[in-house]
């Protein structure tokens, strides 16, 4: 499976770079990791529990960078066994150009599954595969603009405000009850 997404991230491509080079903010960033070790050079083990449909397994594998231009691009590649679940493997170009906000981040990703996790259906895998690289680089994304923009959220998400009308439910709202 193949996608590509660009997002505007407001940091410098230095900074950009620099995290996706630091494997405490890999840790941070992956969804269900539980452990990051290594260096750039050598590469990265990594550790990450995921339940994909029915299956959840815990990931050990190696990831490996690659094709690496300082502060503008480069290629991430990782292969991990789950054990009875089977294993996973991909990677993904990653871009970074200097943008009005900061820099504009491209990447494209190419995903592969085998054993049980190859049985749930391509359907099924494509949509992890796609929330799994979304959530990446929000993370990453939430990691390097700090706190500011999750602090807007939770204000909007706010229920303090008494005052506002009561959301009904789609039962409450056939019913006319609430």
């Amino acid at each position: 499976m193949k996608m590509s997404d660009t997002r505007q991230i407001a940091a410098s491509p230095a900074e950009v770079y620099a995290a996706l080079l630091n494997p405490d903010v890999l840790k941070a960033c992956v969804p269900g990791a539980t452990e990051v070790t290594g260096s750039p050079a050598d590469g990265f083990e990594a550790s990450v529990t995921q339940k994909v449909g029915p299956v959840k397994a815990t990931f050990k594998g190696a990831v490996v960078l690659s094709d690496m231009i300082e502060n503008q691009s480069l290629t991430i590649s990782g292969e991990g066994k789950g054990g009875a679940a089977g294993f996973a493997k991909g990677g993904a170009e990653v871009s970074m150009t200097a943008s009005e906000g900061g820099t504009e981040l491209s990447y494209d990703v190419e995903a592969k599954v085998g054993g049980k996790l190859a049985q749930l259906g391509s359907r099924i895998i494509d949509g992890f595969a796609k929330k799994m690289a979304d959530q990446f680089f929000s993370n990453l994304q939430a990691h390097l603009e700090g706190p500011a923009e999750a602090a807007a959220e939770d204000a909007a998400d706010d229920p303090s405000d008494a005052d506002a009308p009561k959301k009904k439910g789609w039962l409450g709202r056939l019913t006319g009850k609430e």
